[in-house]
């Protein structure tokens, strides 16, 4: 995930949802939104302040991007992609988004989180049609193969991802755990995707 200088139980907190950065801590009792559900600060607790319909847009603008790990100027890009292809801006967006590869290592269950799968692709772990791609933001594209390269397949991490997740994928995914293997099906629709983002609102964010 892209470092911003903030532990990433800030971010939850203000946003005021679990944006499942830490993996399996997210799902415990030690999730910081379930202890202490106000954003961080010294003067946060008890105080509510009514935002303008530009605070919500940016709020969930910066919800996206921290739940994706990526940069302001990454995410600028992605949304200028969005807007040139035809259908539906948010749609586009979120698809784009979905079709990174650390996103696609964390769908098929190859880690507990999107940023454990961004040091995963980081260290080479992950090849692409049996090529090693050590690039997070790589398009994957329908009909490719994404694999665990031989030499990182007893790495304790992903092998407990691995059982973690029981071989359970979306279903524009297709995982194979005894290959350590997945394929690309499809492109997701938007029904596929089960980020709990309010995508228009970034669109009208964008669009001011």
């Amino acid at each position: 995930m892209a470092s911003e200088g903030n532990p990433v139980c800030r971010m939850c907190r203000r946003e005021g949802v679990k944006l499942y950065l830490k993996g399996d801590k997210c799902y415990s009792r030690k999730c910081c939104v379930e202890k202490r559900p106000y954003p961080p600060g010294q003067r946060a607790q008890g105080m509510q302040r009514k935002l303008s319909d530009y605070g919500i847009q940016l709020r969930e603008k910066q919800k996206m991007r921290r739940i994706y790990g990526v940069r302001e100027g990454q995410f600028r890009n992605y949304m200028k992609e969005a807007t040139r292809r035809t259908g539906v801006t948010g749609e586009n967006m979120l698809q784009l988004l979905e079709m990174r590869l650390d996103n696609v290592v964390y769908r098929l269950g190859l880690a507990t989180s999107r940023a454990q799968a961004r040091q995963f692709v980081s260290h080479e772990h992950i090849a692409v049609n049996g090529k090693r791609v050590n690039i997070a933001s790589y398009q994957v594209k329908p009909g490719e193969a994404i694999e665990v390269v031989v030499a990182a397949r007893k790495v304790p991490p992903l092998v407990n991802a691995i059982e973690a997740a029981g071989g359970r994928a979306p279903t524009w995914l297709q995982f194979d755990a005894k290959q350590f293997r997945g394929n690309i099906i499809s492109v997701p629709s938007r029904d596929e995707i089960d980020t709990d983002v309010q995508e228009s609102l970034i669109v009208e964010f964008y669009s001011r």
